[in-house]
């Protein structure tokens, strides 16, 4: 081998090292330094059930069609089918084996916000970390110590069933770097303390747009179409546009939201039907003052036309 093509060999080779080490910087898995979840006292677990119950956590965690006290119950095991393969929902309870018993806050806190497993894995954004980013140090210490009075299963979950090349966690870090956000979906009035937490329960906790935005080919949001709706993840029809241009709730009033939140009826006396029901039925145990906040940001949020048949 004669010496230039040694050195255009070695040139090439440390391209790779360089370029490999390049992306494996930009997108390994960042959770919090330590000291972010440092100096929280003891959490509030009054205002943890509050956040659990916006957060929607039974909804997915619980076993499908509990009831009762079974809904806190965090077994896991529900199917969440996509186009990137079929999810299969974690064991969220105490458990020290089959749960998250046995992990600490900080472990926790990094799933919840940085999209971090406990082995410092990515983490796939079928569980919406991109929403639950929002939530304050606060709110999360006392999430935890709510989530720790709850009964421990000992289900073991199904693992994930992805075809490749979704079943490469690696390839995460990437999707993270595209789409992953802490910052505000949309510019609101925030000087408004009602729209503003508006904007923090609807955003965050609540992780509307999980459902309500569309997706592109990535599965990350159509950013400029924030809550205009989308295809429904469970089959037919579509989850509805829930902007101020909405051709169903777009008259709505505050009051008329908030009083949909609270009881599941819509002004014309008709019901919340399909996965929304067990949405509202959380959203009826936050105070009346987080179900008018919600109803105010949705209200100040950008009108986006209905693109298709709203159900």
């Amino acid at each position: 081998m004669g010496a230039r093509v040694r050195k255009l060999v070695s040139a090439v080779v440390l391209f790779g090292v360089v370029a490999g080490g390049t992306a494996w910087f930009l997108t390994k898995p960042e959770p919090w330094p330590a000291s972010h979840w440092d100096g929280l006292g003891e959490p509030d677990i009054a205002n943890g059930e509050q956040v659990f119950w916006a957060g929607g956590c039974t909804s997915c965690h619980a076993a499908p069609k509990s009831e009762g006290d079974a809904k806190l119950v965090l077994t896991g095991g529900l199917p969440l089918k996509s186009p990137f393969g079929t999810f299969h929902v974690p064991n969220i309870s105490p458990d020290d084996t089959a749960g998250i018993g046995g992990w600490t806050l900080a472990e926790f806190g990094d799933a919840m916000t940085r999209g971090v497993g406990k082995k410092g894995e990515h983490l796939y954004p079928s569980f919406p970390y991109g929403s639950y980013a929002r939530l304050t140090p606060k709110d999360i210490n006392d999430l935890w110590g709510f989530l720790k009075t709850l009964p421990k299963s000992a289900n073991v979950a199904a693992p994930h069933d992805l075809p490749f090349p979704f079943n490469i966690r690696l390839s995460l870090g990437g999707w993270k770097l595209l789409f992953f956000t802490d910052k505000p979906r949309v510019t609101v009035d925030t000087s408004n303390p009602k729209i503003a937490r508006g904007q923090y329960l609807v955003e965050g906790p609540g992780h509307c747009g999980e459902c309500h935005t569309p997706r592109n080919a990535l599965g990350g949001f159509e950013t400029a179409e924030w809550l205009a709706g989308a295809p429904n993840p469970e089959g037919e029809g579509r989850i509805p546009n829930i902007t101020p241009g909405s051709k169903s709730i777009g008259g709505w009033s505050e009051s008329d939201i908030a009083n949909y939140l609270e009881t599941g009826f819509t002004p014309d006396f008709d019901s919340a039907g399909g996965s929304m029901v067990e949405v509202q039925q959380n959203m009826a145990k936050l105070p009346a003052s987080d179900r008018e906040a919600i109803a105010a940001y949705l209200k100040a949020v950008p009108a986006k036309e209905s693109q298709a048949t709203e159900r």
